[in-house]
């Protein structure tokens, strides 16, 4: 019976495993659901990453416990094994393998982060609010206070992922000044004045969040967006990205800020532009309608029943009982 030759066995396996790491590298489930422009980019990093992590997987296992087989002890087998000391060529072999592997990823990755903007955050326009920040005046970090931002422009230079090639130069189609506090993020809209606790986008829109941090370094992280930047106490920051998909998406913070750290969570709420419109007009008018009444009534003109009235519902009783209790008292 004729020997396969190795050469054949070694071509046979190298297109198994070639065809399974491909297959599995491209076919798992490890990604959150895309809903962003830049997500099909870095999933596509990603995936050849694994596919290559599979692939070297398969190799250094399969040769394992091949050698494990093969090369095992015979019982009643005692002499030693053959002192082999080295092997020149297949030494550069492996070490030539993982260089060019190295390479070729670095080169990969420089060019999904130009894609995504990442060499064209600096020197874009800010609001006055977060240019005052960096230069060390900031703002308290409360709703109230974030709602004070003015809209006048100022030019300071950033880090993070700005404009894309393909929208370089272009002003974004809408700005949000986005502050991270221990343990919250904040979110003010120049535009319309509006403050959020929550991030509320419309879909296809060209967004520019100008990042910044009240006490500690912060990360504004959306595994949906595959994104993630830094705030930073003193430096401005931006993240510039398009969503692709409504619906609502977890914010996290990617960067140790605390005891609480883990509590540092907000979402993303891609509207369909209706639905966006919709949104904004009805938080301008509320706003509008809480400020009224801020500037209308004077807490001490109030009775201690008309004061308290509003949060009945929070304190679990009805406003007759209320008023009881403080007759009686």
């Amino acid at each position: 019976m004729q020997q396969v030759p190795v050469s054949l066995w070694t071509l046979v396996a190298g297109i198994v495993v070639t065809a399974i790491s491909i297959w599995i590298g491209h076919n798992h489930t490890l990604m959150p659901v895309q809903a962003s422009l830049q997500a099909p980019l870095v999933d596509g990093f990603f995936n050849v990453m694994f596919t290559i992590a599979i692939a070297l997987f398969l190799v250094v296992e399969g040769t394992i416990i091949v050698f494990l087989v093969k090369f095992r002890r015979r019982r009643g087998d005692d002499t030693d094994g053959l002192p082999i000391e080295g092997n020149v060529p297949l030494e550069i072999f492996w070490t030539a393998i993982p260089t060019v592997i190295v390479l070729g990823l670095g080169i990969y990755s420089v060019d999904v982060f130009n894609r995504m903007g990442g060499f064209e955050p600096a020197g874009h326009p800010h609001s006055a609010a977060h240019v005052a920040h960096k230069s060390g005046t900031a703002i308290a970090a409360t709703l109230s206070d974030a709602s004070e931002a003015t809209t006048a422009p100022a030019i300071a230079p950033t880090i993070g992922i700005g404009a894309s090639p393909k929208t370089l130069n272009k002003p974004a189609d809408l700005v949000v000044d986005v502050k991270g506090i221990q343990y919250a993020w904040l979110f003010n809209y120049p535009d319309s004045g509006i403050s959020s606790g929550e991030l509320h986008i419309p879909v296809g829109a060209d967004v520019q969040l100008n990042l910044s941090a009240q006490d500690v370094i912060h990360s504004f992280w959306v595994p949906n967006f595959r994104l993630k930047q830094d705030a930073l106490p003193g430096i401005p920051t931006e993240l510039r990205f398009v969503a692709t998909k409504p619906g609502t998406y977890p914010v996290v913070c990617a960067e140790l800020c605390g005891g609480y750290h883990g509590s540092m969570r907000t979402q993303v709420i891609v509207h369909t532009p209706e639905e966006y419109d919709s949104w904004r007009t009805e938080n301008q008018l509320a706003q509008r309608q809480n400020l009224n009444q801020v500037v209308a009534v004077n807490p001490a003109d109030l009775s201690t029943s008309e004061f308290l009235a509003p949060h009945t519902h929070e304190m679990g009783i009805s406003a007759a009982t209320l008023e009881s209790l403080v007759i009686g008292h």
